[in-house]
């Protein structure tokens, strides 16, 4: 006798699952990165980027809920889990795009040629 967690997962269709699984991670990823972009672009450090990026895995959560009509279980077998997790790549992905944008908006360091020297040197 099977269960109803059973039944259900076996009403979902292995294509459809995959497709759906494609798009949630597309757009996990970019919301990722863009939330990187915007904690670099505005300077926040520590624990405020760390903020902003739960901000925007709750708020891309949210938007994934209302587009499942409150039902992700119907639509990904891992149920609200899935749509839930940030996933290890996506927080990577935020911290990249973090520090790069934020080495090109407040970077510091200025670069000095050297016509006589064949490296960069740095001025402090």
């Amino acid at each position: 006798m099977s269960t109803d967690s059973n039944d259900a997962a076996q009403l979902l269709y292995p294509p459809n699952v995959q497709y759906n699984g494609s798009k949630v991670y597309t757009i996990k990823f970019l919301s990722s990165c863009f939330a990187g972009a915007a904690a670099g672009t505005l300077g926040l450090e520590t624990w405020l980027g760390f903020g902003l990026f739960l901000f925007s895995t709750l708020l891309t959560f949210a938007c994934l809920y209302v587009k499942c009509k409150a039902k992700p279980a119907k639509y990904a077998p891992g149920g609200l889990w899935d749509l839930l997790n940030p996933g290890q790549d996506n927080m990577f992905s935020f911290l990249l795009v973090w520090t790069l944008f934020y080495g090109i908006v407040h970077g510091e360091i200025t670069w000095q040629l050297d016509p006589t020297a064949s490296h960069i040197n740095t001025v402090p």
